[in-house]
C-alpha cells in the first residue's frame, strides 16, 4: 500500500494483544484524543491533506454489512466513496464518489490543488491502469489520462517540478514491476521514464531535498525482500543505485527528517520476522547507518513528522500478529525512541496526516478483521 505502503509506529509497552489504549499521556509527552468518525468504516484508504486544511479520505475496503455492494472476497468489499475531514468542527461529512473502486492504490496532491487518484485493484476489475483528479473547488472526481501499466501496492511521489513519479508495484497475474512512469497535470498524460534496476512493491519513496527521489527495499519476485536502494534523477530520467539498507524490510515507513537524513524504521523481513531495528539514510555519503531500535517491533502502522522535529510511530502489527496501541517518538538529536500515549484503539492499515495545527490525525483502519469508522488526534 502507499501509499502508499508500510509503516513506521512504535510505543512503549504495548505487546501484541491487540487491546485498545489508554489514551493516558505519558508526562512530557502527548495525548491522543478522539474525534468524529468516518461515514463508512474502512481500512486500506488514503487521507491527503488538501489547500484549505480539510483531509481527503478516499476508497479502501469495508465489510459488506457497511456496504449496499456485498460481492467482496471474506465478507469485504471496495469501496469508491470519499469523505473530507474538517479540522475546525472534527466532523467527517461525504463528497463525490470515485470513478472507480480502489484498494492499495496512490493519492497524491498537485500544485494546483486538486489530488491525482491512480491505479490500485478493484473488486472483481483486477488490478487498475485508470486515474482520476478530485476537485476541491467542486467536490467531484473527473477521469484523467490512464497509467501506461496497471498496478497496484507501488509508491507515488510529486515532484519538485508538479509532476507525479509512479513506480513499480504489482501488476495483472501479480507480477512485480520496475517500470517507472510520469504523470504531467498540465497534459493529464502518463509517460514513461527510466526503469528502477529491480522490480519491487510495497516500498516506500521519498522526495529529497536536492529533487532525486530515494526508493528503498519492498518485496520483488519469488517472495523475496531487497535492502537495496535506489535514486530517481528527474533531470536524466533514470534510477541509478545508491548504498544498502543494513536490513531487508517491506511494509515500513520512511520520513524525511529536517536534518534532511531519511529515518526508515520497522517493518517485515525474510520469514515474515517483525523488525524494531531502524536506520538513516545520508543523502551526502549515500550509505545508512542504524540508529535507536523501536520499543516495540511493528509493521502495517504510520509515521508522522511532527512540528517539533520529532516522528511519531503508532498503532500497527506487532510481535504474534497482534494489533497494538501503543506509540514512540524518535528523536533524532538523540537518536533514541521514547514511550508517549497510547492511541486509543489499536489499529493497523489505517491512514495518518499532520494538520495544519500540528495534530496528527489517524483515521480507520483495522482492530483485528473489523474495520474501524473511529478517528483520533495526537497532540
Amino acid at each position: 500500500m502507499l501509499l502508499a505502503i508500510a509503516c513506521t509506529s512504535a510505543l512503549v509497552g504495548c505487546g501484541g494483544s491487540g487491546a485498545g489504549g489508554s489514551g493516558d499521556a505519558v508526562p512530557n509527552q502527548g495525548i491522543f484524543s478522539a474525534t468524529g468518525s468516518l461515514g463508512t468504516a474502512r481500512s486500506d484508504h488514503t487521507a491527503t491533506l488538501l489547500l484549505n486544511g480539510t483531509v481527503l479520505i478516499t476508497g479502501g475496503e469495508t465489510t459488506a454489512e457497511n456496504t449496499d455492494l456485498a460481492h467482496g472476497s471474506n465478507n469485504t468489499e471496495g469501496l469508491a466513496s470519499a469523505e473530507l475531514y474538517d479540522p475546525t468542527t472534527g466532523a467527517f461529512s461525504r463528497t463525490g464518489s470515485m470513478n472507480a473502486v480502489r484498494i492499495d492504490f496512490s493519492a497524491v496532491l498537485l500544485t494546483d490543488g486538486k489530488v491525482l487518484i491512480a491505479g490500485g485493484e478493484a473488486t472483481g476489475a483486477g488490478v487498475l491502469s485508470s486515474a482520476e483528479l478530485y476537485d476541491p473547488a467542486t467536490g467531484t472526481f473527473t477521469p484523467t489520462g490512464s497509467m501506461v501499466s496497471p498496478r497496484t501496492d507501488y509508491a507515488a511521489v510529486r515532484l519538485s517540478d508538479g509532476k507525479v513519479l509512479i513506480a513499480g508495484g504489482e501488476t495483472t497475474g501479480d507480477r512485480m514491476l520496475a517500470s517507472a512512469e510520469l504523470y504531467d497535470p498540465a497534459t493529464g498524460t502518463f509517460t514513461l521514464t527510466g526503469p528502477m534496476a529491480d522490480p519491487r512493491a510495497d516500498y516506500v519513496a521519498v522526495l529529497l531535498p536536492n529533487g532525486r527521489v530515494l526508493v528503498t527495499g519492498g518485496e520483488t519476485i519469488d517472495d523475496g525482500v531487497l535492502a537495496t536502494s535506489e535514486l530517481y534523477d528527474p533531470l536524466s530520467g533514470t534510477f541509478v543505485p545508491t548504498g544498502a539498507m543494513t536490513t531487508t524490510r517491506t511494509d515500513y515507513s520512511a520520513v524525511l527528517l529536517g536534518n534532511g537524513k531519511v529515518l526508515i524504521v520497522g517493518g517485515q523481513t525474510v520469514g515474515d520476522s517483525i523488525l524494531s531495528h531502524a536506520e538513516l539514510y545520508d543523502p551526502y555519503s549515500g550509505s545508512f547507518t542504524s540508529t535507536g531500535a523501536m520499543i516495540t517491533a511493528r509493521t502495517d502502522y504510520a509515521a508522522v513528522l511532527l512540528p517539533s522535529g520529532k516522528v511519531l510511530v503508532a498503532g500497527g502489527v506487532a510481535h504474534g500478529d497482534g494489533r497494538t496501541a501503543s506509540a514512540e517518538l524518535y528523536d533524532s538529536t538523540l537518536g533514541t525512541f521514547t514511550q508517549t500515549g497510547a492511541m486509543r484503539s489499536a489499529r493497523t492499515d489505517y491512514a495518518a496526516v499532520l494538520l495544519p495545527g500540528g495534530k496528527a490525525l489517524f483515521v480507520g483502519g483495522k482492530d483485528g478483521d473489523d474495520p474501524l469508522s473511529d478517528a483520533e488526534l495526537y497532540r
